[in-house]
């Protein structure tokens, strides 16, 4: 027959789950500290040119994270909108995707309120590898798996400091290469054949 558990004893194990859950936590944050000290931009990005725009919904958020590129040693391009007077978004997602097509960018950076449709214009440009991130793990991947050299971030959708991580992380990371760079050939070898059939919609 089972000895039924006691209040204090369900409290007590309550207690030591908890407890490890916040050690675990806290251990987590030490380590996504320490990594983000390790990946301040070198030198070699003082001269890398970030070209950053966004519709409506992220004028305020645009302004800050321009602030901190250049700050951090980064040429930035602002395409814009500088007012919050209403824009579509497919506008400025091209215009930060051809700087970065067509190699006056580095990179790209396009705000909207959730990031999505931005993300779906940008990449209707040839060469451009657009991805909508919103936390640390997406940053890194888009970046290390994909080579994305364009970000995507939904103003409506995340905070201003998740907003500075996300971008410091996705600007530091490097490409993994490898097996990566097999399956980013891939997806150009799809745009290649689309824009050589004359079928790329």
């Amino acid at each position: 027959m089972t000895t039924p558990i006691s209040n204090e004893e369900i409290h007590d194990i309550v207690q030591r789950i908890v407890g490890k859950t916040m050690e675990i936590q806290l251990e987590e944050e030490k380590k996504g500290s320490d990594t983000q000290k390790q990946e301040k931009p070198n030198k070699e990005n003082k001269n890398r040119v970030v070209a950053i725009g966004t519709d409506h919904g992220g004028v305020d958020l645009k302004e800050i994270l321009k602030k901190d590129l250049i700050e951090n040693g980064y040429e930035v391009i602002d395409v814009g909108t500088h007012t919050k007077d209403s824009v579509d978004y497919p506008d400025i997602a091209f215009s930060v995707a051809q700087l970065v097509a067509e190699g006056k960018a580095w990179r790209g950076v396009v705000i909207d309120g959730a990031g999505i449709g931005s993300c779906m214009a940008a990449n209707k440009v040839p060469g451009v590898r657009a991805a909508l991130c919103y936390d640390y793990a997406t940053a890194v991947n888009s970046r290390e798996h994909n080579n994305a050299n364009v970000l995507t971030l939904g103003a409506g959708l995340i905070g201003i400091n998740l907003a500075k991580q996300i971008l410091n992380t996705w600007l530091t990371t490097e490409f993994g290469g490898g097996r990566h760079a097999r399956r980013v050939d891939k997806i150009t070898a799809i745009m290649d054949r689309f824009i050589k059939d004359g079928k790329e919609s």
